[in-house]
Protein backbone atom coordinates (compact mmCIF):
# COMPACT_ATOMS: atom_id res chain seq x y z
CA UNK A 1 0.00 0.00 0.00
CA UNK A 2 1.50 3.48 -0.65
CA UNK A 3 0.34 6.15 1.28
CA UNK A 4 1.99 9.65 2.15
CA UNK A 5 3.96 11.36 5.34
CA UNK A 6 5.36 14.20 5.91
CA UNK A 7 4.63 17.53 3.84
CA UNK A 8 5.45 16.53 0.15
CA UNK A 9 6.86 13.33 1.39
CA UNK A 10 4.26 11.14 -0.69
CA UNK A 11 5.15 8.42 -2.96
CA UNK A 12 6.64 11.51 -5.54
CA UNK A 13 9.79 11.22 -3.16
CA UNK A 14 9.78 15.26 -3.12
CA UNK A 15 11.63 17.22 0.07
CA UNK A 16 10.61 15.88 3.50
CA UNK A 17 11.35 18.98 5.81
CA UNK A 18 10.33 17.52 9.17
CA UNK A 19 11.66 13.60 8.52
CA UNK A 20 8.36 12.44 7.74
CA UNK A 21 6.64 13.73 10.66
CA UNK A 22 2.97 14.40 9.54
CA UNK A 23 1.83 18.05 10.01
CA UNK A 24 -1.63 19.77 10.85
CA UNK A 25 -3.97 19.64 8.89
CA UNK A 26 -7.13 20.44 10.84
CA UNK A 27 -10.74 19.43 10.12
CA UNK A 28 -9.48 17.13 7.02
CA UNK A 29 -11.22 13.45 7.41
CA UNK A 30 -9.76 10.38 6.38
CA UNK A 31 -10.08 9.30 3.44
CA UNK A 32 -8.99 6.08 1.92
CA UNK A 33 -8.36 6.77 -2.57
CA UNK A 34 -7.71 3.57 -4.65
CA UNK A 35 -6.06 4.50 -7.79
CA UNK A 36 -4.72 1.77 -9.58
CA UNK A 37 -2.67 -0.60 -7.71
CA UNK A 38 -2.49 2.10 -5.18
CA UNK A 39 -4.35 2.91 -2.58
CA UNK A 40 -3.72 6.04 -0.58
CA UNK A 41 -4.46 7.34 3.02
CA UNK A 42 -5.38 10.96 2.57
CA UNK A 43 -6.27 13.65 5.49
CA UNK A 44 -3.14 13.44 7.51
CA UNK A 45 -1.68 15.78 5.39
CA UNK A 46 -2.23 18.32 2.27
CA UNK A 47 -1.01 16.82 -1.17
CA UNK A 48 0.23 18.93 -3.82
CA UNK A 49 -0.84 18.18 -7.40
CA UNK A 50 1.83 19.41 -9.57
CA UNK A 51 0.31 20.91 -13.49
CA UNK A 52 2.62 19.74 -16.35
CA UNK A 53 0.54 21.60 -19.59
CA UNK A 54 1.53 19.42 -22.50
CA UNK A 55 -0.58 22.46 -24.57
CA UNK A 56 0.79 25.23 -26.00
CA UNK A 57 -2.05 27.44 -25.07
CA UNK A 58 -2.78 27.27 -21.10
CA UNK A 59 -4.55 29.97 -19.92
CA UNK A 60 -1.67 30.82 -17.54
CA UNK A 61 1.74 30.00 -19.12
CA UNK A 62 3.46 30.83 -21.77
CA UNK A 63 3.15 27.75 -23.82
CA UNK A 64 7.16 27.24 -23.22
CA UNK A 65 7.26 23.90 -22.76
CA UNK A 66 6.84 22.72 -26.20
CA UNK A 67 8.67 19.59 -26.76
CA UNK A 68 8.93 16.09 -24.78
CA UNK A 69 12.04 16.80 -22.43
CA UNK A 70 10.96 20.17 -21.26
CA UNK A 71 7.89 18.79 -20.33
CA UNK A 72 9.61 16.00 -18.71
CA UNK A 73 11.86 18.45 -17.23
CA UNK A 74 8.84 20.67 -15.63
CA UNK A 75 7.53 16.97 -14.65
CA UNK A 76 10.96 16.29 -12.34
CA UNK A 77 10.89 19.93 -11.23
CA UNK A 78 7.95 19.65 -9.40
CA UNK A 79 8.30 16.55 -8.01
CA UNK A 80 11.65 17.37 -6.57
CA UNK A 81 9.84 20.84 -5.09
CA UNK A 82 7.63 18.30 -3.67
CA UNK A 83 4.52 17.40 -5.79
CA UNK A 84 2.65 14.37 -4.19
CA UNK A 85 1.27 13.63 -7.93
CA UNK A 86 1.35 15.34 -11.03
CA UNK A 87 -1.79 16.25 -13.31
CA UNK A 88 -1.28 16.21 -17.07
CA UNK A 89 -3.50 18.07 -19.15
CA UNK A 90 -3.40 18.15 -23.61
CA UNK A 91 -5.74 20.64 -23.96
CA UNK A 92 -6.49 24.37 -21.88
CA UNK A 93 -9.78 25.11 -20.47
CA UNK A 94 -9.24 28.20 -22.04
CA UNK A 95 -13.01 29.63 -24.04
CA UNK A 96 -12.34 30.76 -27.13
CA UNK A 97 -10.27 28.39 -28.93
CA UNK A 98 -11.21 25.01 -30.20
CA UNK A 99 -11.48 21.87 -29.00
CA UNK A 100 -8.36 19.69 -29.61
CA UNK A 101 -9.44 16.85 -31.59
CA UNK A 102 -9.13 13.21 -29.73
CA UNK A 103 -5.94 12.11 -31.91
CA UNK A 104 -4.05 15.13 -31.10
CA UNK A 105 -4.71 15.25 -27.34
CA UNK A 106 -3.58 11.58 -27.03
CA UNK A 107 -0.60 12.74 -29.42
CA UNK A 108 0.14 15.60 -26.97
CA UNK A 109 -0.71 13.13 -23.75
CA UNK A 110 0.48 9.54 -23.98
CA UNK A 111 4.07 10.34 -24.53
CA UNK A 112 4.34 12.19 -21.63
CA UNK A 113 2.99 10.42 -19.35
CA UNK A 114 5.12 7.34 -20.75
CA UNK A 115 7.79 9.40 -19.93
CA UNK A 116 6.94 10.53 -16.55
CA UNK A 117 5.72 6.70 -15.26
CA UNK A 118 8.79 5.66 -16.51
CA UNK A 119 10.97 7.84 -15.07
CA UNK A 120 9.16 9.56 -12.18
CA UNK A 121 7.82 7.96 -8.73
CA UNK A 122 4.62 9.74 -8.63
CA UNK A 123 1.16 9.37 -9.37
CA UNK A 124 0.49 10.53 -12.77
CA UNK A 125 -3.58 12.22 -13.69
CA UNK A 126 -4.64 12.78 -16.74
CA UNK A 127 -6.79 16.05 -16.83
CA UNK A 128 -9.28 14.88 -19.65
CA UNK A 129 -13.00 14.73 -20.41
CA UNK A 130 -12.88 12.50 -23.48
CA UNK A 131 -12.78 8.60 -22.61
CA UNK A 132 -10.74 7.47 -26.00
CA UNK A 133 -7.80 10.20 -24.50
CA UNK A 134 -8.59 9.14 -20.75
CA UNK A 135 -8.05 5.38 -21.54
CA UNK A 136 -4.74 5.91 -23.58
CA UNK A 137 -3.45 7.93 -20.97
CA UNK A 138 -4.26 5.01 -18.16
CA UNK A 139 -2.83 2.38 -20.55
CA UNK A 140 0.60 4.64 -20.64
CA UNK A 141 0.51 4.70 -16.80
CA UNK A 142 -1.60 7.67 -15.41
CA UNK A 143 -3.86 6.19 -12.70
CA UNK A 144 -6.40 9.13 -12.04
CA UNK A 145 -8.83 10.88 -14.79
CA UNK A 146 -9.35 14.41 -13.60
CA UNK A 147 -12.79 15.26 -15.78
CA UNK A 148 -13.56 18.92 -15.75
CA UNK A 149 -16.90 18.17 -17.64
CA UNK A 150 -19.02 17.05 -14.55
CA UNK A 151 -19.00 13.64 -16.35
CA UNK A 152 -21.11 14.48 -19.34
CA UNK A 153 -19.96 11.19 -20.81
CA UNK A 154 -20.79 8.41 -18.90
CA UNK A 155 -18.35 6.56 -20.87
CA UNK A 156 -15.71 8.42 -19.05
CA UNK A 157 -16.60 6.52 -16.12
CA UNK A 158 -16.76 2.96 -17.62
CA UNK A 159 -13.01 3.66 -18.32
CA UNK A 160 -12.53 3.68 -14.52
CA UNK A 161 -14.71 0.93 -13.83
CA UNK A 162 -12.51 -1.37 -16.38
CA UNK A 163 -9.49 0.10 -15.28
CA UNK A 164 -9.43 0.94 -11.35
CA UNK A 165 -8.17 4.75 -12.33
CA UNK A 166 -9.31 7.00 -9.39
CA UNK A 167 -11.80 9.55 -11.10
CA UNK A 168 -12.27 13.53 -10.42
CA UNK A 169 -15.66 14.69 -10.04
CA UNK A 170 -15.85 18.10 -10.45
CA UNK A 171 -19.08 20.58 -10.41
CA UNK A 172 -19.83 22.53 -13.66
CA UNK A 173 -22.82 23.82 -15.12
CA UNK A 174 -21.10 24.44 -18.59
CA UNK A 175 -20.04 22.39 -21.12
CA UNK A 176 -16.15 21.50 -21.78
CA UNK A 177 -14.52 25.22 -23.32
CA UNK A 178 -17.91 27.26 -22.52
CA UNK A 179 -17.56 29.91 -20.32
CA UNK A 180 -20.71 30.55 -18.26
CA UNK A 181 -20.88 34.15 -15.78
CA UNK A 182 -25.05 34.27 -15.15
CA UNK A 183 -24.58 36.09 -11.45
CA UNK A 184 -28.15 34.37 -11.04
CA UNK A 185 -27.86 30.95 -12.03
CA UNK A 186 -27.82 29.76 -8.47
CA UNK A 187 -29.94 30.84 -5.58
CA UNK A 188 -28.63 31.59 -1.93
CA UNK A 189 -26.80 28.60 -1.40
CA UNK A 190 -24.34 27.68 -4.31
CA UNK A 191 -22.63 25.15 -2.00
CA UNK A 192 -26.17 23.48 -1.23
CA UNK A 193 -26.33 23.36 -4.78
CA UNK A 194 -22.98 22.29 -5.86
CA UNK A 195 -23.18 19.42 -3.49
CA UNK A 196 -26.73 17.88 -4.77
CA UNK A 197 -25.01 18.17 -7.99
CA UNK A 198 -21.81 16.16 -7.11
CA UNK A 199 -24.58 13.88 -5.19
CA UNK A 200 -25.97 12.71 -8.77
CA UNK A 201 -22.64 12.35 -10.33
CA UNK A 202 -21.55 10.11 -7.51
CA UNK A 203 -24.58 8.09 -8.61
CA UNK A 204 -24.05 7.86 -11.79
CA UNK A 205 -20.58 6.83 -11.37
CA UNK A 206 -21.11 4.62 -9.29
CA UNK A 207 -23.72 2.70 -11.27
CA UNK A 208 -21.34 2.81 -14.45
CA UNK A 209 -19.50 0.51 -11.77
CA UNK A 210 -16.70 2.79 -10.96
CA UNK A 211 -15.97 2.06 -6.95
CA UNK A 212 -16.87 4.48 -4.12
CA UNK A 213 -13.01 4.30 -3.08
CA UNK A 214 -11.88 5.68 -6.49
CA UNK A 215 -13.86 9.09 -6.54
CA UNK A 216 -12.74 12.22 -5.56
CA UNK A 217 -14.51 15.68 -5.55
CA UNK A 218 -13.76 18.94 -6.71
CA UNK A 219 -16.16 22.03 -6.45
CA UNK A 220 -14.68 23.34 -9.78
CA UNK A 221 -14.18 27.18 -8.60
CA UNK A 222 -14.68 29.48 -11.55
CA UNK A 223 -16.61 26.51 -13.98
CA UNK A 224 -19.78 27.81 -14.97
CA UNK A 225 -19.37 30.25 -11.74
CA UNK A 226 -19.01 33.80 -11.44
CA UNK A 227 -16.01 35.26 -9.17
CA UNK A 228 -18.79 35.95 -6.44
CA UNK A 229 -20.18 32.45 -6.77
CA UNK A 230 -17.38 30.98 -6.53
CA UNK A 231 -15.85 32.99 -3.29
CA UNK A 232 -19.34 31.93 -1.53
CA UNK A 233 -18.51 28.61 -2.55
CA UNK A 234 -15.00 28.03 -1.13
CA UNK A 235 -16.20 29.96 1.88
CA UNK A 236 -18.68 26.73 2.91
CA UNK A 237 -16.34 24.48 0.84
CA UNK A 238 -16.03 22.33 3.94
CA UNK A 239 -19.54 20.84 3.86
CA UNK A 240 -18.47 18.84 0.50
CA UNK A 241 -17.33 16.22 3.29
CA UNK A 242 -20.79 15.17 3.57
CA UNK A 243 -19.92 13.33 0.40
CA UNK A 244 -17.64 11.33 2.06
CA UNK A 245 -14.54 11.46 -0.54
CA UNK A 246 -11.75 13.15 -0.93
CA UNK A 247 -11.94 16.77 -1.66
CA UNK A 248 -9.87 18.52 -4.53
CA UNK A 249 -9.68 22.32 -4.53
CA UNK A 250 -8.30 23.29 -7.83
CA UNK A 251 -7.23 27.03 -7.09
CA UNK A 252 -4.23 27.96 -8.75
CA UNK A 253 -4.01 31.57 -10.07
CA UNK A 254 -7.78 31.15 -10.82
CA UNK A 255 -10.51 34.27 -12.04
CA UNK A 256 -11.81 34.69 -8.84
CA UNK A 257 -8.43 35.35 -7.08
CA UNK A 258 -7.55 37.75 -10.38
CA UNK A 259 -11.00 39.65 -9.47
CA UNK A 260 -10.19 40.05 -5.66
CA UNK A 261 -6.62 41.12 -6.45
CA UNK A 262 -6.96 42.86 -10.51
CA UNK A 263 -3.58 40.22 -11.05
CA UNK A 264 -3.02 38.84 -14.45
CA UNK A 265 -2.62 35.29 -13.88
CA UNK A 266 1.27 34.53 -13.23
CA UNK A 267 1.05 37.54 -10.68
CA UNK A 268 -1.66 35.74 -8.64
CA UNK A 269 0.82 33.37 -6.59
CA UNK A 270 0.22 35.17 -2.95
CA UNK A 271 -3.49 34.89 -3.13
CA UNK A 272 -2.85 31.26 -4.75
CA UNK A 273 -1.24 30.86 -1.15
CA UNK A 274 -4.46 32.48 0.54
CA UNK A 275 -6.44 29.91 -0.83
CA UNK A 276 -4.52 27.45 0.00
CA UNK A 277 -4.24 28.49 3.35
CA UNK A 278 -8.32 28.27 3.45
CA UNK A 279 -8.46 25.22 1.64
CA UNK A 280 -6.42 23.61 4.55
CA UNK A 281 -8.07 25.00 7.02
CA UNK A 282 -11.39 23.63 5.36
CA UNK A 283 -9.79 20.10 5.35
CA UNK A 284 -9.26 19.73 1.94
CA UNK A 285 -7.20 16.68 0.82
CA UNK A 286 -5.44 17.78 -2.66
CA UNK A 287 -4.60 20.85 -3.78
CA UNK A 288 -3.73 21.51 -7.87
CA UNK A 289 -1.13 23.94 -8.10
CA UNK A 290 1.41 25.75 -10.36
CA UNK A 291 3.77 27.02 -8.24
CA UNK A 292 4.79 23.81 -5.59
CA UNK A 293 7.77 25.08 -4.18
CA UNK A 294 6.06 28.18 -3.23
CA UNK A 295 3.28 25.72 -1.72
CA UNK A 296 5.51 23.55 0.21
CA UNK A 297 7.50 26.74 1.90
CA UNK A 298 3.88 27.57 2.79
CA UNK A 299 3.25 24.02 4.40
CA UNK A 300 6.41 24.14 5.87
CA UNK A 301 6.54 27.00 7.67
CA UNK A 302 2.87 26.31 9.07
CA UNK A 303 3.39 23.06 10.09
CA UNK A 304 6.72 24.47 12.37
CA UNK A 305 4.76 27.64 13.73
CA UNK A 306 1.59 25.22 14.57
CA UNK A 307 3.91 23.54 17.36
CA UNK A 308 2.11 20.37 16.55
CA UNK A 309 5.30 19.14 14.34
CA UNK A 310 7.98 20.87 15.98
CA UNK A 311 11.51 21.01 13.75
CA UNK A 312 14.54 18.99 15.16
CA UNK A 313 16.36 21.26 17.55
CA UNK A 314 20.01 20.97 15.66
CA UNK A 315 17.98 22.67 12.85
CA UNK A 316 19.88 25.71 11.20
CA UNK A 317 20.26 27.82 8.27
CA UNK A 318 22.91 26.67 6.00
CA UNK A 319 25.74 29.88 5.76
CA UNK A 320 25.60 30.01 1.83
CA UNK A 321 21.66 31.16 2.25
CA UNK A 322 22.60 33.55 5.09
CA UNK A 323 22.77 36.33 2.30
CA UNK A 324 21.85 36.82 -1.53
CA UNK A 325 24.57 35.82 -3.78
CA UNK A 326 26.78 38.49 -4.78
CA UNK A 327 26.54 39.74 -8.20
CA UNK A 328 29.75 39.44 -9.86
CA UNK A 329 31.99 42.62 -11.03
CA UNK A 330 30.49 42.30 -14.66
CA UNK A 331 26.92 41.64 -14.22
CA UNK A 332 24.03 42.61 -12.26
Amino acid sequence: MVSGVGIGGGIGGGRDPHDGVPGPHDGAPGRVLRAGENTLELGRRPWLMGIVNASPDSFSDDGSARTLDRQARRARELVDAGADMLDVGGESARTGVPPVSVEEEIERVVPLVQRIAATIETIVSVDTYKPQVAAAAVAAGATIVNDVSGLRDPDLARVCAETGAALVLMHTRAAPKQRLQDPELYGEDVTGEVLTCLRERIELATAAGVAYEQLIVDPGPDFAKTPAQTIALLADVQRLHELGRPLLMAISRKDFIGALTSRAPRERGAGTLAALAHGVDAGAHIFRLHDIAAAADYLTVRTALSGVSAPRRDLVLAEELRHEPRHSRHGR
